[in-house]
């Protein structure tokens, strides 16, 4: 059974940085694609960033383009998503997600696992 499980999340103000981890457990996740998604209130669960585990291709959100970094750690079964430079307008619960193949997948109803969701609040 695939587990994701998010952590990192806080309060930070404009300007700061926060990194998030999703610790992946379960399955082998080379061939999987993984995904960062967010949903603030109100409003649909939208697209962040991701990337095939076993490497090389990202893909971001034009939102966030340049400010925000997905990354893996084998060893640690983890992924990563360096956020930098942050906005008020960031704020949001963000959601990690695992598809069982790698394409560019920007749509949630594309991925087969999901993590619980760890808060970010951006002051301004």
């Amino acid at each position: 059974q695939v587990q994701l499980v998010e952590s990192g999340g806080g309060l930070v103000q404009a300007g700061g940085s926060l990194r998030l981890s999703c610790a992946a457990s379960g399955r082998t996740f080379s061939s999987y694609a993984m995904g960062w998604f967010r949903q603030a209130p109100g409003k649909e669960r939208e697209f962040v960033a991701t990337m095939r585990w076993g490497g090389g291709s990202t893909y971001y959100a034009d939102s966030v383009k340049g400010r925000f970094t997905i990354s893996r750690d084998n060893a640690k079964n983890t992924v990563y998503l360096q956020m930098n430079s942050l906005k008020p307008e960031d704020t949001a619960v963000y959601y990690c997600a695992a598809a069982r193949t790698y394409s560019r997948r920007t749509n949630p109803h594309e991925y087969d696992y999901w993590g619980q969701g760890t808060q970010v609040t951006v002051s301004s």
